[in-house]
């Protein structure tokens, strides 16, 4: 996607909510694909229901802590792994969310008039 030059006019604000709305879309997608991941893991992992692994990947994703006690080396070893998958993941996607804003906002301080 291109982006507009130092030197260029802002984007109509019509077109600035057109990007904004594809940079959340992607990070939904970046969501979706990292519950993915610990619905699956913690179902097979912990043998916990889908339900359950659901709540415990939706709470470590978001920072929250998990709820049920893993009882296996296995468990204990994937909820470790996506936690710290999880971190770089709730920062990544923030930023995604947050890029074309931050862009827009710097890019109005140095607009040429």
């Amino acid at each position: 996607m291109k982006l507009e030059k130092r030197k260029e006019k802002p984007l109509p604000l019509t077109d600035y909510v057109g990007r904004q709305l594809k940079y959340a879309a992607i990070s939904i997608l970046l969501i979706v694909f990292s519950l993915l991941i610990g619905v699956v893991g913690y179902h097979h992992y912990a043998g916990i229901s889908w339900i359950d692994a659901l709540l415990n990947a939706s709470m470590i994703l978001t920072g929250m802590g998990p709820v049920n006690t893993m009882q296996t080396y296995g468990a204990k070893l994937f909820s470790s792994f996506y936690a710290l998958y999880s971190g770089v993941a709730f920062l990544s996607i923030s930023a995604v969310m947050i890029a074309p804003l931050a862009h827009r906002i710097l890019h109005l301080f140095h607009a040429e008039e």
